[in-house]
C-alpha cells in the first residue's frame, strides 16, 4: 500500500499541468487501496492547501478523476473513491511490483503513471506495497536487505494467486542475494505465465541483457551527458560515488562517464575513480575522495550526492568551490540541499509510457523477442556543478 506522506507531496516543476500532477497522485493511492471501500478523498479546499494550487487547478484533478470512473462526486458531501475500481467482466489485470518503492521517488511518479494509463486502456491495476521497513542500527543493514527481499517474495506469491495479465517489476538492489532473488521472483512469473517488463533495473549484470523486456531511462547516455558537461567546465579528475551492490542501472552510468573522458582524452580515469561505499563516513571521503584532489564527483544518484554534501560541509570542503558534485534522477530535494544540485532529470512519465507499450506488445505477441525500451535523458544544470561560478 502507498503511504499517506506520498499524497502531500507536492507536484513538481515539471512541463505536465498541476491537475495532472495531483491526479496522478491521487490516482495511484486509490488504485493501490487507500480509499477502498469508497471513502471520501480530500476536499478542494484541503488540495489547494497541501499542493500549493488554485481552486480550479484541484477541481479540474478531482474532475479528471471523476472521467476515468474513479471517483464519485456526492452534491453537499464531497468526492468519494469508487468502491472496487478494478473490478469488471472480462476486465485485464496488470500488477506493479515494487518493492523498494521508498527509497526513490521516480517509482512513485513512474507507478501513478502507469496506473493511469491502464485506467485509460481499461486494465485494472494491482498495487500493493509493503509498509517500508524503520531504519536498521547500526550494522543492521543486512537484516533491512533480507526484509525486503522476503517481502518481495510475498507480493510476488499474491500477484501470481490473483492471476495476474502481466506484472511491471522494479528488481532489487543494495542487498547481498538480489540477483538470486531477482531472478527467483522472475523465474516464478515466467513458471505462471505471467509476462514482466522490467522497470528502471536489468536484471543481468551490466552490460548483459537478459530476456525480460525492459524499460528505463538511457543511462549510458546520462552519464556522458553529465560528464561532457563537467568536462566542458574545465574538470580533468572526475570521481564516481556509488553504494555497493547497486543496480546495473549504476553500472552504465559509470560506462557512460568513463565514455566520455575516454573520449575527451584527458586520461584521468583509473581504477580509483569509482568510490565504493556509504557517503555518510567522513573517513571514507576524506581518504578516496578529498586527499585525492579530484576536480568533480559524480554520484550514482540524488540520494547519495545530497549525503555526500553533508558529510563534505562537515569536513570543511566547499561545494562547488573546492569540488563539484552531480548526481541523477532530480528528486525534489536536489533543490532543496544547501547547494542546489545539479543532475539528470529521470523522465518518469516517458519510462512509464514505454514500459505500458512494452507489456501490451507482450501481451499481443508472447514469443516476440524482449527489448530494451529507453528514454533520453535532460540534464538539469544548478549551482553544485560549479557553471555559475565566477571565471
Amino acid at each position: 500500500m502507498t503511504t499517506p506522506e506520498a499524497e502531500t507531496k507536492s507536484p513538481d516543476d515539471s512541463s505536465d499541468p498541476k491537475y495532472r500532477v495531483i491526479a496522478g497522485l491521487l490516482r495511484g493511492r486509490i488504485l493501490a487501496g487507500d480509499y477502498g471501500g469508497g471513502r471520501r478523498l480530500p476536499s478542494e479546499a484541503a488540495l489547494v492547501a497541501r499542493h500549493g494550487v488554485s481552486r480550479p487547478t484541484a477541481a479540474r484533478a478531482l474532475q479528471e478523476l471523476v472521467r476515468e470512473g474513479l471517483v464519485e462526486r456526492r452534491a453537499g458531501m464531497g468526492s468519494f473513491a469508487v468502491e472496487n475500481p478494478a473490478a469488471g467482466a472480462g476486465r485485464r489485470e496488470l500488477g506493479l511490483l515494487t518493492p523498494q518503492w521508498e527509497t526513490t521517488e521516480i517509482f512513485e511518479k513512474i507507478c501513478a503513471q502507469l496506473a493511469g494509463l491502464a485506467r485509460a486502456r481499461d486494465f485494472g491495476m494491482f498495487w500493493k506495497n509493503a509498509k517500508p521497513p524503520a531504519a536498521p542500527p547500526a550494522g543492521e543493514n543486512a537484516k533491512r536487505a533480507a526484509s525486503e527481499a522476503e517481502t518481495a517474495g510475498q507480493l510476488c506469491d499474491e500477484f501470481i494467486k490473483r492471476k495476474l495479465d502481466g506484472v511491471f517489476f522494479a528488481p532489487l538492489e543494495l542487498s547481498a542475494n538480489r540477483r538470486e532473488v531477482n531472478q527467483r521472483i522472475a523465474g516464478l512469473f515466467q513458471q505462471a505465465g505471467i509476462p514482466v517488463v522490467l522497470i528502471d533495473r536489468e536484471l543481468a549484470e551490466f552490460p548483459q541483457r537478459g530476456a525480460l523486456d525492459l524499460a528505463s531511462m538511457d543511462n549510458i547516455a546520462a552519464g556522458s551527458l553529465i560528464a561532457s558537461h563537467l568536462l566542458k567546465l574545465g574538470c580533468r579528475r572526475i570521481a564516481f560515488f556509488t553504494r555497493p551492490r547497486s543496480a546495473p542501472t549504476v553500472a552504465a552510468r559509470i560506462a557512460g562517464v568513463r565514455e566520455a573522458m575516454v573520449r575527451a582524452g584527458t586520461g584521468g580515469w583509473d581504477g580509483d575513480s569509482v568510490i565504493e561505499g556509504d557517503p555518510s563516513d567522513a573517513a571514507l571521503v576524506r581518504r578516496a575522495l578529498v586527499r585525492r584532489r579530484w576536480d568533480a564527483c559524480v554520484c550514482a544518484n540524488d540520494r547519495t550526492a545530497a549525503q555526500l554534501m553533508q558529510t563534505l560541509l562537515r569536513l570543511g570542503v566547499r561545494v562547488p568551490r573546492d569540488l563539484r558534485v552531480a548526481g541523477f534522477d532530480d528528486a525534489k530535494y536536489a533543490t532543496l540541499v544547501a547547494v542546489p544540485l545539479t543532475t539528470v532529470h529521470q523522465p518518469c512519465d516517458e519510462i512509464a509510457a514505454l514500459a505500458f507499450d512494452a507489456m501490451l506488445r507482450r501481451l499481443a505477441n508472447p514469443l516476440a523477442p524482449p527489448c530494451a525500451f529507453l528514454a533520453t535523458p535532460r540534464l538539469v544544470v544548478r549551482e553544485s556543478c560549479g557553471t555559475y561560478l565566477p571565471r
